[in-house]
């Protein structure tokens, strides 16, 4: 009988891990494995000559090393571990109306990615590119937002609740005693 359960167990934890299987994970037509989930290249569509943001979501793609970022149309860059995105100037010989494969690998897997060179010219209007910097922090929560109604809405709520606990813990002791 326990050899039942024990087996039963176990072909119930196979299939359970046999289609949990990450489906992102598949097999592309030159061997490499391709995981799509976790990186972007912003914007899609570019004119020649046009800067593209490469970014890496450490936690969708998994990926915790360098990732080095290929393709036909820009120079390869690394994206280095501490960072999650690099910008990447177009190639201002790019055809237009092609379509460039952008391979990024990590750690012997790679995604593919699509980069799709538009007709015309470059506009040099900058865009609203990840600039990697750090992060401007410190004001919250100084003098800049005070408000004396909220503080106290937020008072009166804290000593309604208080005294509710309180009222509520009396009339339990009280019902206890008699």
């Amino acid at each position: 009988m326990r050899a039942i359960r024990v087996a039963s167990a176990a072909l119930l934890g196979v299939t359970a891990l046999t289609l949990s299987a990450p489906v992102a994970v598949a097999s592309d037509d030159d061997n490499h494995y391709v995981m799509s989930n976790g990186y972007s290249v912003l914007p899609s569509t570019i004119a020649a000559g046009g800067q593209v943001a490469l970014q890496v979501d450490r936690n969708a793609s998994g990926c915790r090393s360098s990732v080095t970022v290929s393709s036909g149309v820009f120079d390869a860059v690394v994206i280095p571990r501490g960072s999650s995105s690099a910008v990447v100037a177009v190639d201002r010989d790019a055809r237009a109306g092609a379509t460039y494969r952008v391979t990024f690998a990590c750690g012997g897997i790679s995604a593919v990615k699509e980069l799709t060179i538009a007709g015309g010219r470059f506009d040099p209007t900058p865009a609203p590119y990840p600039v990697p910097r750090g992060v401007h922090a410190g004001e919250g929560g100084t003098v800049a937002g005070f408000d004396l109604q909220e503080i106290g809405l937020g008072a009166a709520l804290i000593v309604g609740s208080v005294g509710a606990a309180y009222w509520f813990a009396r009339r339990r002791a009280g019902e206890d005693a008699g």
